[in-house]
């Protein structure tokens, strides 16, 4: 992961395969957290426990982490389930499109909240 937003801000737009945050676009997905917002390079076919390293470094600062996972409801991978059950932390999966809705009225209501999204070609 190697650009970066620092700040929480909400997701403006998602589709064509990136994300609108902050009067800024991204094309790709991204991992929004506590200390920023990342582009986060990752094979959405193949999620490994490594793709989520930066969520488990912060789980002390949310509550629950939001992960959508493309453009349908998938569980992830049982070693990724497996590794933020250890880390202690309460993931949601969905659709990204849902994830987006749902992050953004969580951060309205200043919840502790993160999210893991897979971008989408599609979206709104």
């Amino acid at each position: 992961m190697t650009a970066h937003y620092p700040g929480r801000a909400a997701i403006e737009t998602y589709g064509a395969g990136g994300f609108g945050f902050a009067g800024m676009s991204h094309r790709g997905s991204i991992v929004a957290l506590p200390s920023g917002i990342y582009a986060w390079n990752m094979n959405p076919t193949a999620l490994t426990p490594d793709d989520f390293a930066m969520a488990i470094a912060e789980k002390d600062a949310f509550d629950l982490l939001l992960i959508g996972m493309g453009p349908e409801m998938a569980r992830p991978p049982r070693p990724v389930r497996a590794a933020l059950e250890a880390a202690g932390i309460i993931y949601d999966p969905m659709a990204t499109g849902h994830a987006v809705s749902t992050y953004n009225l969580l951060l309205e209501e200043k919840r502790r909240v993160a999210a893991a999204l897979i971008a989408v070609a599609f979206g709104g």
